[in-house]
């Protein structure tokens, strides 16, 4: 489509007759502050040699584990999975830039020019409603000289660089470039914002940052259910895992620890709750813990309470369900409450975990069952953070290499594992 260039002092106006109703003049900004996530790892090839043997090392690495061997006389993966920086490069190709990843919820953009931001590795991404009601994603890098377009969350009716002002529609158009007097060889076409493909399922926000599918084709619902949850999206969606909830807050915890030996703490089948969370084991009957595995979830319930161990408060209900949801990222269903989880590295020693928190609507007014919930949950939070933070120590001793998988309880364990082993020998590397 042919460019049509309006000089205006000294930028340019640049319009398409493709949206002859687009505002391109007036640009109003309402903003608030709220960052999703951070993490840091290059995305770039390998174009050294000292970066192919880095990706050769942690090749060597993902061989040590063999998920072939059954959960009864299998070794864990090694401590290098959870300490060696070229692994979490490798899983953040093999592993984090395919499939669908959580990034939010539709709440945070439920109206027009609704956006937030967020960063995967490096992948700096932005998620918008556009004025039609339509659902984008973008790489949040502004395509004159990368700078960063948006930061937080809030309302935009446009995205305007802070650098040199270059200004992208919500659907991610340039609609206009400052003082570019004397360019050659300009597409504005070929300028607009870098797409990413977006799609929502329930309550949730997924990109996909996969090189190989085009960002441009809808993604229809069910494959997006089929391709992130399987046989088990009925499952949560019956179990109440659904957009009627009221959105509550949020909390983050930034941890000394790799992502996985959260994501490890979570998967141990409750073995740990007894011994590190006894006042959340008291709202369980853990002899009831049970753990049912599908192709990319494992699903950990167990029933609550006995009636005489039950108060008026009972944050915790009849039944838990805790899902986790390949590679990082928790549903938590219970009583009134639903809570997220999302894991995001920060570093081979680092990372981020994401809490939402959500509730039923009888329950969204009561302030005072609100607040002791949320104590409870922090409290619970802390204790893990303690326990994770440990481990990783353990992970960095010399005294440490493998260990051994209780067969009765870490299944979900084991069966994260298997999955990283899976997409970490595939032959498709995005560099």
């Amino acid at each position: 489509m042919a460019m049509i260039v309006k000089p205006i002092g000294t930028h340019f106006i640049l319009r398409r007759p493709k949206y002859p109703n687009h505002n391109i003049h007036s640009c109003k900004h309402k903003h608030h502050h709220r960052p999703l996530t951070a993490a840091s790892c290059s995305i770039h090839g390998p174009n050294s040699s000292s970066e192919e043997i880095s990706l050769h090392q942690a090749q060597k690495m993902v061989n040590q584990f063999d998920p072939n061997v059954p959960i009864e006389e299998a070794v864990t993966p090694p401590s290098s999975w959870y300490t060696h920086p070229s692994f979490l490069e490798l899983e953040l190709h093999r592993v984090f830039y395919r499939g669908w990843q959580a990034v939010g919820y539709i709440q945070q953009i439920k109206d027009p020019h609704d956006f937030f931001t967020g960063r995967l590795g490096d992948v700096e991404f932005v998620v918008c409603r556009d004025d039609s009601g339509k659902v984008h994603a973008f790489h949040n890098v502004c395509r004159h000289h990368a700078s960063l377009l948006a930061s937080g969350s809030g309302q935009k009716s446009c995205f305007v660089c802070p650098y040199h002002a270059w200004t992208y529609g919500l659907d991610g158009h340039l609609v206009k470039a400052t003082r570019i007097m004397g360019i050659q060889n300009f597409n504005v076409d070929e300028f607009g914002l870098i797409p990413i493909k977006v799609a929502t399922w329930g309550p949730f926000i997924l990109l996909n940052l996969d090189k190989r599918i085009s960002p441009l084709r809808e993604a229809d619902s069910d494959t997006v259910a089929d391709e992130w949850l399987g046989s088990c999206s009925e499952i949560l969606s019956t179990n109440g895992v659904d957009s009627l909830l009221s959105y509550v807050c949020r909390r983050e915890y930034t941890i000394e620890c790799n992502w996985k030996v959260f994501c490890d703490n979570y998967l141990d089948g409750g073995y740990h709750v007894p011994y590190a969370h006894k006042g959340l084991a008291f709202g369980l009957q853990l002899q009831s813990y049970s753990t049912t595995i599908f192709e990319n979830v494992s699903i950990q319930s167990c029933e609550g309470g006995t009636m005489e161990r039950k108060d008026e408060y009972d944050r915790l209900g009849s039944k838990a369900l805790y899902a986790f949801v390949y590679p990082n990222f928790m549903i938590n269903r219970y009583g009134p409450w639903m809570d997220t989880n999302l894991v995001l590295p920060l570093g081979p020693r680092k990372c981020k975990v994401v809490f939402d928190y959500f509730i039923e609507a009888s329950r969204k007014d009561d302030k005072a069952f609100i607040e002791k919930s949320l104590e409870d949950s922090e409290r619970v939070q802390i204790e893990d953070i303690v326990l994770c933070e440990g481990v990783q120590k353990g992970l960095e001793s010399p005294a440490y290499s493998t260990g051994r998988f209780a067969p009765t309880v870490e299944k979900a364990m084991y069966h994260f594992h298997g999955l990283l082993h899976q997409n970490l020998t595939h032959d498709y590397l995005v560099w």
